[in-house]
């Protein structure tokens, strides 16, 4: 088994520079190293453990209710020697999808967040769990689909009636084990007392699957393919129980011909997979957020997969009054999964920080600081390297500020002002190169990008990438102009091609006085998605931050003339210091993250005019923080 797991370490190592969902250690980003912690009087210290060591039993089995059979790795508190701790103990779950047992094998570990052993020698009990149809387990994968989602719940039921559980229970994990706890949470099982979701998605079409209505190709293939791939891997159960094995290994290779391959396929060929609808309304997490009811700790990223939803998810948490908390950190996908930088806002480690809401939330134990010591929002600011803090995710303190596109001449763009706009017009080619030397490229891969060793001028300076496009500045600013939170960029857009379609890919950036360029953040939307959701889309002082648009076949419709085009842009957090500039640039692609399908094909080449002033005020509005 042990030269297995250094087989599969190997395969999946290589795999992972494609689909960027494993890796190695989490490097800092250039923009981390400068963080300054918001809090210097913690009124907490991590208690000292109580176990010298841990003890494990594999592959235990979890009967769910239609009889296939769940498998679950359990840690549990042990002496020096390795003998378990006659307990009972409050039981922490992680349902994974990604193979359980090649993680324990040492891979992986930047996805699986901090090593269970911490909590487990402060008198936790550790579960890991194989998804239906992944690793040990029995069963057809097929992404949190409704059987899927049943199952977090019936798990979390089991570990609170087993003898070595006294009956609480919490859950941690990233990424697809985040999503896992919110779908388990809602099932409302009892004893589950408290999770700690690390970078969850909401609402996956518009998070991560076609973000604007083009297809994620930079992460959704590699991802299904790596949890097909490690779906395959013979069963350690086997070993043990080799009819089960066989089972879950049959079960397995199904899914995969029926699930994974057909979904590829119908999505690139702009089937419903292509389309927002019943599909991805069951999958995303933003559909059940409000039937959780347990205290949630959520770590996101600016540079994450899921920087647009995690929020959503903080908001309507704490909308409902359910004790809520969000750390957004400069991170990707891979380093929020791995929460090994958490430390840098102030307020302890990943570790520690989980240890301090189980014990408050899950043990009972007092900690009448909490709240003092940890604000409900904290985030990093780009721009001053600062970390900030807020009661809430658009908060009171927020006004909308509108920078209005003015002039333009074909190829060049113009400037942004808070003035008068003049009229003008702005054409951007078809170049499918856009996007590729940018940190958009790091983000829609999860992060392999920051996983090399050497300096990469595109993470640090969006100019070549500009040069693509047509961007619009300000003048430089006299004071800082801060902003937090989702962003709208509205471009009157008229398209020269064999259709009336294209995608306008935008990115919000902060050019230095040395003209280095820093992208903030991007956003994009295809034109023949334009209809507007007014009733779900987000306003500040009557102005649009964030648009909702629906994504159906039935909303799409060619753009003959001149409209406006209202472009969701990513929400962040940043400062434009005095000096610096703010710029809004404009592409027709962003590869490799994304690409049309064949429906959407001839859209891309297409050349698209934005217009400025008049009768086209086209415009960019933040959700500017004021003292």
């Amino acid at each position: 088994m042990r030269s297995l797991t250094r087989l599969l370490a190997a395969a999946l190592s290589a795999l992972a520079l494609v689909a960027g969902t494993f890796g190695g250690p989490a490097t800092a980003s250039a923009a981390s190293t400068v963080a300054a912690p918001v809090a210097d009087g913690m009124h907490w210290t991590p208690r000292p453990e109580q176990y010298a060591g841990t003890a494990t039993t594999r592959d235990l089995a979890i009967p769910m209710s239609d009889g296939v059979v769940l498998r679950g790795d359990l840690v549990l508190p042990a002496d020096a020697d390795g003998h378990p701790a006659p307990g009972p103990f409050p039981v922490v779950v992680t349902i994974t999808a990604y193979n359980k047992t090649v993680i324990a094998g040492g891979f992986g570990s930047t996805l699986a967040g901090a090593p269970p052993a911490y909590l487990v020698k402060r008198g936790y009990a550790q579960l890991t769990v194989d998804a239906r149809g992944t690793g040990s387990s029995e069963g057809q994968w097929c992404a949190f689909c409704t059987r899927e989602d049943q199952d977090g719940a019936e798990v979390m039921t089991w570990a609170h009636e087993q003898p070595w559980s006294n009956g609480d229970t919490a859950m941690t994990g990233a990424s697809y084990m985040g999503i896992a706890q919110i779908f388990a949470a809602a099932g409302r099982p009892a004893g589950l007392k408290a999770i700690f979701p690390q970078v969850p998605g909401a609402d996956v079409y518009r998070d991560i699957v076609a973000s604007g209505g083009q297809l994620d190709v930079g992460f959704m293939p590699a991802w299904l393919g790596l949890v097909t791939f490690t779906s395959l891997i013979p069963p350690a159960v086997a070993a043990t129980d080799p009819q089960s094995g066989f089972v879950a290994l049959a079960s397995h290779l199904l899914a995969a011909a029926t699930f994974t391959a057909p979904l590829l396929l119908e999505a690139a060929a702009g089937a419903d997979p292509a389309y927002d609808g019943p599909f991805y309304a069951q999958r995303s997490s933003i559909n059940v957020i409000d039937k959780v009811d347990v205290p949630t700790f959520l770590i996101s990223g600016e540079y994450d997969l899921f920087q647009r939803g995690t929020p959503l998810l903080f908001e309507r948490l704490r909308k409902r009054g359910v004790p809520a908390k969000l750390i957004i950190g400069p991170w990707d996908h891979l380093q929020g999964s791995s929460g090994a930088q958490v430390g840098d806002a102030g307020y302890g480690s990943l570790a520690e920080l989980q240890l301090r809401w189980f014990d408050h939330y899950v043990k009972g134990m007092p900690d009448p600081e909490l709240d003092g010591d940890i604000p409900p929002l904290t985030y990093y600011e780009q721009g001053t390297g600062h970390w900030r803090t807020s009661d809430a995710w658009v908060g009171s303190d927020r006004k909308a500020l509108t920078f209005k596109l003015s002039g333009g001449t074909l190829l060049s763009g113009g400037t942004l002002t808070t003035g008068t706009a003049a009229p003008g017009s702005s054409t951007i080619l078809p170049i499918p190169v856009s996007g590729l030397c940018t940190r958009s490229t790091n983000q829609w891969t999860a992060g392999v990008m920051n996983l090399f060793p050497f300096p990469n001028p595109c993470l640090t300076d969006n100019r070549l990438n500009d040069l693509t496009g047509v961007v619009f500045d300000t003048a430089p600013m006299t004071a800082p102009v801060r902003f937090q939170g989702p962003i709208n960029a509205r471009l009157y857009a008229s398209v020269l091609g064999l259709v009336g379609d294209g995608m306008l890919s935008v990115s919000v950036e902060d050019v230095a006085p040395d003209g280095t360029v820093s992208r903030l953040t991007g956003g994009w939307q295809v034109i023949s998605f334009r209809d507007l959701d007014q009733t779900r889309s987000r306003y500040l002082d009557g102005a649009l931050i964030q648009p909702y648009h629906p994504f159906t076949q039935a909303s799409r419709h060619n753009l003959t003339g001149t409209a406006p085009i209202d472009v969701e842009v990513f929400p962040t957090g940043a400062s434009i210091e005095p000096g610096h500039r703010l710029r809004l640039a404009i592409q027709a692609y962003d590869v490799p993250h994304l690409l049309p399908n064949l429906t959407l094909a001839l859209g891309g080449l297409s050349a698209i005019t934005v217009h400025t002033g008049g009768l086209t005020p086209s415009s960019l509005t933040v959700p500017a923080v004021t003292p």
